[in-house]
């Protein structure tokens, strides 16, 4: 067999069965600290180590080659053998994936994925930072600010792939650690930013490397005694019961769903339900629902200022709570409308702000509106209501 197509071997008979990595052993840096340290140095997210090409790295969100040399499969079977264990030196060879996770001193962490592909090693690295923007430079609304003084309740960060919702929840769970006593746990795949105990203790598990799975991390979470829960993604029926159960037993839960806008968010949650349950968990998800959040990231023309978030905000009132046990989702839109005084937000106004506080070009507030028509009005001076135009 090709030496570049044949499993990676681990020379356990080498390693110490504690669980460290011959690195830790014998104190020197592993062969990729070179390219962790490129990551910090470029602001790059990840990084793609593959036999034969070049390393790539995602620097805002484009993949780029590095001028590094190619490295052999030998060179990367090395490199990943120094960041595992026997017993994931084992996993590896068995299963043929494994995640990693390796952490600079005092500096960021990077979840280190091996894998093989066309029979090859290769390697995923994801850099988790410390350094957690506050809202202002995110350029969030000031109201996520009483959002996070919650103690209870459920809060969903919804929007696509790639729209800021981890750097929003890190930003909020940042706010509750610097003002709240409290036990802060997350359930994250992978970790993105790393936080340091302030006011509140904080445990975060990922998945891969802490728990096997979110089925087994949320099984064992009331036995952590959390205050504040993180549950990384809602993607199955399970994992929401876990959180909405979390929420209605007196803890602030935060959780991301991938839709585009709040009543849709709501109707994404519902279908992870059979039909017929889904009566109860309106019920539940009116009366422990705090707020919903959907953005996106647009690109900025501000000097200084690469992407920007555009909001809509849904918070908790009684209309709310009203129109969600009354399978009148299609009208919350139209109240979120109606409480922009009290801090709620449509895109369509939150597009507005940006363009008048030169953020983003109109072109790109046109790509990105919900209702185009709308917000040229709004532009103009007008606003729509459900029963016609008002002015502004």
């Amino acid at each position: 067999m090709d030496p570049a197509e044949r499993p990676l071997q681990q020379p356990i008979e080498e390693r110490e069965l504690s669980g460290e990595w011959p690195s830790q052993r014998t104190g020197k840096r592993p062969k990729l600290d070179k390219f962790f340290r490129a990551m910090v140095k470029y602001g790059a997210s990840d990084l793609h180590i593959r036999p034969g090409t070049p390393p790539y790295l995602r620097v805002d969100t484009m993949i780029k080659p590095t001028t590094s040399d190619p490295p052999t499969a030998e060179e990367i079977e090395a490199m990943a053998s120094e960041l595992m264990t026997a017993k994931q030196a084992a996993f590896f060879t068995e299963h043929g994936s494994i995640d990693v996770a390796y952490e600079v001193p005092g500096g960021d962490r990077f979840r280190v994925n091996v894998y093989r592909q066309r029979g090859r090693v290769s390697m995923a690295v994801r850099r988790v930072t410390r350094d957690i923007p506050d809202f202002a430079t995110l350029h969030l609304p000031a109201v996520l600010e009483k959002i996070s003084q919650a103690h209870q309740g459920l809060v969903l960060i919804s929007g696509p792939t790639g729209s800021g919702k981890s750097t929003t929840i890190a930003s909020m769970l940042e706010y509750i650690n610097t003002h709240r006593p409290c036990h802060i746990v997350t359930i994250e795949d992978p970790i993105e930013f790393l936080h340091e105990n302030r006011k509140a203790l904080i445990s975060q598990r990922e998945i891969g490397i802490d728990a096997e799975s979110f089925e087994s991390a949320l099984k064992y979470l009331m036995r952590e005694d959390p205050d504040v829960v993180l549950i990384g993604e809602m993607r199955d029926r399970d994992t929401f019961q876990a959180a909405l159960q979390a929420s209605q037993t007196g803890h602030l839960v935060f959780g991301t769903v991938h839709a585009s806008g709040a009543a849709q968010t709501i109707g994404r949650v519902l279908d992870l339900f059979p039909a017929d349950s889904r009566d109860l968990v309106r019920q539940a998800l009116a009366f422990n629902l705090r707020a919903v959040i959907c953005q996106l990231l647009l690109p900025s023309i501000a000097p200084g200022v690469r992407r920007v978030p555009a909001v809509e905000i849904l918070l908790s009132s009684p209309s709310v709570r009203q129109l969600i046990e009354d399978r009148r989702d299609t009208e919350l839109p139209d109240l979120i409308r109606a409480g922009e005084q009290e801090g709620m937000k449509t895109f369509t106004r939150s597009l507005l702000e940006l363009i008048e506080q030169g953020f983003i070009d109109p072109k790109v507030a046109y790509d990105h509106a919900p209702n185009v028509d709308e917000l040229k009005m709004v532009m103009k001076g007008i606003t729509t209501s459900r029963t016609g135009l008002v002015g502004r």
